[in-house]
């Protein structure tokens, strides 16, 4: 057996999310049903993928893994991409495939999730053309109140009031970025990027939401980080549409890394754990520092 991987990009507008499910048209599906033609396997290969994203999100960078037999993948190497072309539907494309290095995991050795939201605050309206990947907004947006309301979401915290709970799994994430820019051409487009080493269900688009209230002017810059600390879903917190939204980066560590990252990222975290394992780092970091001169 041979462990590929694939980086993938769509257009979410006519799928019903990546994963697959019963009588849905979804990403995973149409391209697992394209691998099988392919390498004529019964029954399909599964893939695993970095990132699940919801009905009608795109993405450019997404990244999945699969593991065929040696043989089925020998006898069209270097012709997959241009084969699959033939196969899927035009809103997918599987750009690249390769032999994954060891301990390559395509959910579990990612060290982030790079998101970007698009806006458009034109009060006449989205460019016809981009209608299918831009919000409307129809107030105008104030970019320096959202940056600073977005700068004190960073870190790594429990982010509860911004997900969709899932039984069984935990809602603390570490946001790395989280800032929103002007198109030099344009200026009523705005575009957010978001990225975390991990997203729990509508956290983006919840996070969206909450700084568009703030752009207006129809929330406080502080009031994102109270939802935040209060770890409970907000009435008052809009989850954004989903075809704003696409998936630009998956980022991994060095092949050396690979398995080991994907280890460090089946833990169960707490926030008490986190706590300790920043307390741990600093006692160690304490008895390893000479004393200075005149020091208490």
């Amino acid at each position: 057996m041979v462990r590929l991987r694939l980086d993938i990009s769509y257009d979410g507008s006519d799928f019903a999310g990546w994963a697959r499910q019963p009588n849905q048209r979804t990403v995973q599906g149409v391209i697992e049903d394209a691998l099988a033609r392919m390498l004529r396997l019964d029954p399909p290969p599964m893939l695993t993928v970095a990132g699940r994203t919801d009905a009608g999100v795109h993405a450019r960078g997404q990244v999945a893994h699969l593991v065929v037999p040696v043989a089925a993948y020998s006898a069209i190497n270097g012709t997959m991409p241009r084969r699959l072309a033939g196969l899927l539907p035009s809103d997918v494309r599987v750009w690249r495939v390769s032999v994954a290095p060891e301990g390559f995991d395509a959910r579990f050795s990612a060290l982030s999730r790079r998101y970007v939201y698009r806006v458009c605050d034109n009060p006449v309206g989205v460019e016809p053309l981009r209608r299918h990947d831009v919000l409307w907004h129809p107030r105008p947006l104030n970019l320096d109140r959202m940056n600073a309301a977005a700068g004190l979401l960073l870190g790594e915290q429990d982010f509860a009031a911004y997900c969709r709970k899932r039984e069984g799994a935990t809602t603390i994430r570490e946001l790395l970025r989280y800032e929103w820019v002007r198109d030099d051409r344009d200026p009523h487009m705005a575009f957010a990027t978001v990225e975390a080493d991990a997203f729990c269900h509508s956290m983006v688009r919840a996070l969206v939401g909450a700084l568009l209230m703030v752009g207006d002017g129809r929330r406080e810059v502080e009031w994102p980080a109270e939802v935040l600390a209060a770890r409970v879903r907000d009435s008052g917190v809009t989850v954004v549409p989903a075809h704003g939204l696409s998936l630009e980066e998956v980022r991994y560590p060095d092949d050396d890394s690979l398995a080991r990252r994907a280890q460090e990222t089946r833990r169960v975290r707490t926030l008490n754990a986190v706590a300790a394992a920043e307390a741990a780092a600093a006692a160690e970091e304490a008895a390893q520092t000479p004393s200075q001169p005149g020091s208490a």
